[in-house]
């Protein structure tokens, strides 16, 4: 029996609060998510889930191999570098150089990090305090607003009209912000608008933020996943963008490595020398075994990555055709591996992806998590077989579920 020496009176209710920003956050979408999933399988409903961006299909072959092996050995066994092996850089400047014909400085102008959005938040901590103010497009992923917001920094969103393919309107950004501002975050190919951003755009953002003293932060996470012959261009192919940029990485769409946590930043060397401090202070360096595994996918991309794009395709052209059989306005996109499709009319967002799982068993993401912007949206992943595919238009249809006005009564919201 365990005695206290204290004395009789009662122990008030034990509460920590934590820091109010985090506070202050909403939960995030996918857990969210989560939670209504799981009321609705104690159902005994059987759920078609092409909600989060997961990917899907296996590592490659050659990749898995390597990274056995690199489990294996012994070197491999210690605290990783927090700059990243010598070999695994040099695979990163080799691709690069490669697929954007832009050369790298092996040790001053590349990062690792744990997956791309470990890499973004501690940027974002890096840059963020109490009176400044990152720029963000208001149609976005979480990651890009909500680091800042947590260090207390504030977020000025962007306008970012569909109108003008979902680029950010940089004219209409105030003065008095941009005193204060420090990033400026883009990310294109787009999640969740599938949108693209051409040299022209990434020209005007180069000489934008060098005008007005700012890091130019592009995510191209999904520069590797387009269709049709596409092929996503690099800030850095702008003249320039290295005295202004840094440019994020992931193996997770392009290997299919999402487990694996492994990414990496490239451009301006300041920025770079600025992340690795947080790293030093806050993580480590990535898994020695994967960033063998990753030479080896760098090393062979060009092998590796077409028939992953070509199954995303395949997958692509059966939704939009499923889509438009439902009436659905879809335009097939040119990259990532989403479809971003308008609510019917009588519903938002959350209140549209609430109705899909409960009516038909799909799960789709509501466009509300990735800001107000989203509101009126809804992102359906392409992370399932074709016949997977199917068969959630399949449940629609049965449903009569279909894009018309006022087909939905104000009952089902």
């Amino acid at each position: 029996m365990t005695e206290h020496f204290l004395n009789d009176e009662p122990l008030p209710d034990w509460t920590v609060s934590p820091a109010s920003p985090l506070d202050q956050l909403p939960t995030y979408v996918f857990a969210t998510l989560d939670a209504m999933k799981a009321r609705v399988r104690e159902r005994g409903v059987d759920l078609i889930d092409l909600g989060m961006g997961s990917p899907d299909m296996p590592i490659p072959s050659p990749i898995v191999e390597a990274m056995v092996a690199g489990v294996r050995n012994p070197e491999n066994h210690r605290y990783p570098n927090f700059s990243g092996k010598q070999r695994y850089r040099e695979a990163i400047a080799n691709w690069f150089s490669r697929r954007f014909n832009v050369a790298l400085d092996v040790n001053r102008e590349i990062q690792p990090v744990i997956g791309t959005k470990s890499g973004l938040a501690n940027l974002s901590f890096a840059y963020s305090e109490p009176g400044s103010i990152t720029l963000v497009p208001s149609l976005h992923y979480p990651v890009h607003a909500r680091a800042s917001l947590l260090v207390g920094g504030q977020v000025y969103l962007v306008d970012a009209p569909k109108a003008q393919g979902y680029l950010p309107d940089l004219d209409s950004i105030p003065k008095a912000v941009l005193e204060k501002a420090r990033l400026l975050f883009t990310n294109y190919p787009n999640n969740p608008s599938t949108a693209t951003a051409d040299l022209a755009f990434f020209d005007k953002l180069v000489h934008y933020c060098r005008k007005h003293n700012l890091v130019a932060v592009s995510d191209l996470a999904y520069s590797e996943i387009g269709f049709d012959g596409y092929r996503s261009p690099s800030i850095f192919e702008v003249p320039g963008a290295k005295d202004v940029a840094v440019e994020f990485h992931s193996f997770s769409k392009t290997f299919n490595m999402a487990g694996c946590r492994m990414g990496f930043a490239v451009g301006n060397a300041q920025v770079i020398a600025t992340l690795h401090k947080m790293k030093t202070n806050v993580d480590y360096g990535t898994v020695p075994a994967f960033q063998d595994a990753c030479s080896v996918a760098l090393d062979n991309a060009e092998s590796l990555v077409p028939p992953i794009v070509a199954a995303y395709q395949a997958r692509r052209d059966v939704l939009v055709k499923g889509f438009q059989s439902l009436g659905w306005p879809v335009v097939s996109p040119k990259a990532t591996f989403y479809l971003w499709l308008p609510v019917p009319n009588g519903f938002d967002a959350d209140a549209w992806c609430r109705y899909l799982i409960e009516e038909a068993g799909v799960v789709v993401t509501p466009g509300s998590a990735f800001g107000d912007a989203g509101k009126q949206h809804f992102r359906v992943s392409l992370v399932s077989p074709v016949e997977t595919l199917q068969a959630a238009i399949a449940r629609l249809q049965q449903q009569g579920i279909r894009y018309e006005a006022n087909q939905y009564e104000p009952a089902h919201l």
